[in-house]
């Protein structure tokens, strides 16, 4: 059984600066794409950013391009998010999939192993 669990969330001022973590049991981490999705009150869960097997390919939000960034390290079994310049509209419980292949898919239906979620509060 995949275990993902989150870190980094929390409350920060508008225009600062949180890094999410998501770290992974098992090892077989480095064999599929991971994805981060955002659920705000009253909204769908959606993709925020996406990031292959190896790191090599990523894909994002319309909404986030050039804000956040994905990565990832395999050693460490663990994927990131930098979120910067964050805006109230970013608040929101944001939660670390793992997809059931290398390549990321852009729907929560590509993704069968997910985290418990980390609020992240966004403060004018």
């Amino acid at each position: 059984q995949v275990q993902l669990v989150e870190s980094g969330g929390g409350l920060v001022q508008a225009g600062g600066s949180l890094r999410l973590s998501c770290a992974a049991s098992g090892r077989t981490f480095s064999s599929y794409a991971m994805g981060w999705f955002r659920q705000a009150p009253g909204k769908e869960r959606e993709l925020v950013a996406a990031i292959s097997w190896s790191g090599g390919s990523t894909a994002y939000a319309d909404a986030v391009k050039g804000q956040f960034t994905i990565s990832r390290s395999n050693p460490k079994n663990t994927v990131y998010l930098q979120m910067n310049s964050l805006k109230v509209e970013d608040a929101a419980v944001y939660y670390c999939a793992r997809a059931y292949s290398r390549g990321y898919y852009t729907t929560s239906n590509g993704y069968n192993y997910w985290g418990q979620g980390t609020q992240v509060t966004v403060s004018s």
